[in-house]
């Protein structure tokens, strides 16, 4: 198509700077006076793109026009090579495209700058991939993918609690990476937007059939106000502890705003104040901490605590020498 064409035309003056006619005419496998049409119906669009004959010549834009580019200045390009491929564009599959883009971005640097992109990228590395984090199976990633770019209706079927399984018509409106889990922001027949993990869809089927987006949807908005009542309505569960001095600053570092000083250190120890979720959460990370710390409030909590290690005693032994 013509207009691709023209775009790609675009794309090579903008990212190589000045080049042949015959040059472009091979690049895009039509002939020189095609390109040449191409040129004239870019210039009648408003376009600064210019042609000079002899040596030296060639097709070629403006170069304000070419400035935003190569106005770049050296951290942001540092910046920009070393964000390399995040884990979710890799998992959705955009990972050749992204590299393509960052490809034609170097392509239309000085040499000099993009030097200094390359030499940041071979020297810094970032992997966000935490430690050991278990991931969930999203087989139907891309599928849900493809409703939400085409705003596609999709038959799908949601595994809930106690094996129950709950088909929807949903109108995916976008999809979050959280970490390493996938959420979908989707609407029903109803009208009314809900989240789930994407792993608790089981099935799905896309529809020819489009919808309607809503008007002035905002995924990062929609997304940021519904973590809030998450947060909000997330029972807290409030462990008071008492800690080696020694261990309060990695485990400040730890917890960050889950752990809060209520008192001076007293013969090695700190009090401090750590929050979780529920009872459950408190008993498996404060058992991993070990003698480290010392749980003073509340008592089921210490029960537990106590229950958990005198079975643990009971089995292993004072030895430790397996039965």
């Amino acid at each position: 198509m013509r207009a691709d064409r023209l775009l790609a035309l675009m794309m090579l003056l903008k990212t190589r700077g000045r080049m042949t006619a015959e040059r472009l005419a091979l690049e895009l496998e039509v002939s020189e006076r095609t390109i040449y049409r191409d040129l004239y119906a870019l210039r009648v669009a408003g376009l600064p793109v210019y042609t000079e004959r002899g040596r030296g010549g060639g097709c070629y834009l403006h170069e304000d026009f070419r400035a935003g580019l190569t106005s770049l200045t050296g951290d942001e390009l540092a910046a920009l090579f070393v964000a390399g491929v995040p884990s979710p564009l890799r998992e959705l599959g955009l990972d050749s495209p992204l590299r393509g883009a960052m490809l034609k971005v170097a392509g239309a640097l000085p040499e000099t700058r993009r030097e200094r992109g390359s030499r940041t990228a071979e020297r810094v590395h970032v992997d966000t991939v935490p430690w050991q984090l278990p991931r969930d199976p999203t087989p139907h990633l891309q599928t849900l993918y493809t409703g939400c770019v085409e705003d596609r209706w999709v038959d799908a079927v949601f595994l809930r609690v106690q094996g129950i399984r709950s088909r929807q018509r949903v109108a995916p409106l976008g999809l979050v990476a959280k970490v390493s889990t996938w959420y979908l922001v989707w609407a029903g027949t109803d009208g009314h937007s809900r989240v789930d993990p994407v792993s608790r869809v089981c099935e799905a089927t896309l529809d020819e059939q489009r919808f309607a987006r809503p008007d002035g949807f905002d995924l990062a908005a929609f997304w940021d106000a519904w973590c809030l009542r998450q947060e909000a309505s997330r029972p807290r569960f409030v462990a008071g502890v008492r800690v080696v001095a020694e261990a309060l600053g990695p485990l400040r570092e730890r917890y960050r705003e889950r752990l809060t000083v209520v008192g001076e250190s007293e013969r090695g120890w700190v009090p401090v104040q750590l929050r979780f979720a529920h009872i459950y959460e408190a008993r498996e990370r404060l058992l991993a901490l070990g003698g480290a710390i010392e749980v003073i409030s509340p008592p089921e909590l210490r029960l537990t605590l106590a229950e958990f290690a005198a079975s643990a005693a009971s089995h292993y032994g004072a030895t430790g020498r397996a039965p």
